[in-house]
């Protein structure tokens, strides 16, 4: 047998093993994800209170006792809002009944002052923006013989007189026996500085 031989065969046997190679590896393309659908006007219009925010809440950031819950304010209408002051907070049971906890303005009810503590100013979004505020409180006993207290929901309005909305915190709102928290104003701020 001659070397053209010799490579003849070894250059056709490896063209069949790399075209069996191939047709392993060029089966069917793979189906790429579904894309996700756009909301059309009216599903986002109907995920929208009528009053045009929308209100949610992050999680709970603990340390040491203290609690931290960020909210935003979400202009999800078609017209420019202004957030203004403080949000008007309650804690609710778990049967959405309200709990006889005192609401402060400010960090100072439960906490030192800090970033958050800046004097309201009003704040106009345009549909899409956010404003956060932060919510604090500690969870403390200081009585052993006075049943502590928690809170499942919160009940939020933006401003007094204005719609309130319930949302369901993470982990809920455990307050121990102090009976209180504290709410910054709305602001434009990243949730993640404390």
């Amino acid at each position: 047998m001659t070397i053209r031989r010799v490579r003849t065969l070894l250059g056709g046997t490896a063209l069949v093993a790399g075209a069996a190679l191939l047709a392993a590896c060029s089966g069917p393309a793979p189906v790429p994800p579904p894309v996700p659908p756009t909301p059309s006007p009216t599903s986002t219009a109907a995920a929208c209170p009528k009053s045009g925010v929308d209100i949610t809440a992050g999680q709970v950031d603990s340390a040491m006792g203290l609690r931290a819950l960020g909210i935003s304010l979400t202009n999800c209408g078609t017209r420019d809002y202004t957030a203004n002051g403080y949000p008007v907070v309650r804690v609710l049971d778990e049967d959405r009944h309200p709990l006889d906890i005192t609401v402060g303005n400010g960090s100072s009810p439960v906490s030192a002052p800090d970033s958050y503590d800046v004097p309201p100013r009003p704040v106009t979004l345009r549909p899409g923006e956010q404003v956060t505020a932060r919510i604090l409180w500690r969870n403390t006993v200081t009585d052993s013989t006075v049943r502590t207290t928690n809170g499942r929901y919160l009940e939020i309005a933006p401003a007094p007189g204005e719609p309130a909305q319930i949302i369901a915190p993470s982990g809920g709102i455990d307050l121990g026996t102090t009976g209180r928290l504290a709410v910054n104003d709305w602001a434009v701020r990243d949730l993640g500085d404390r």
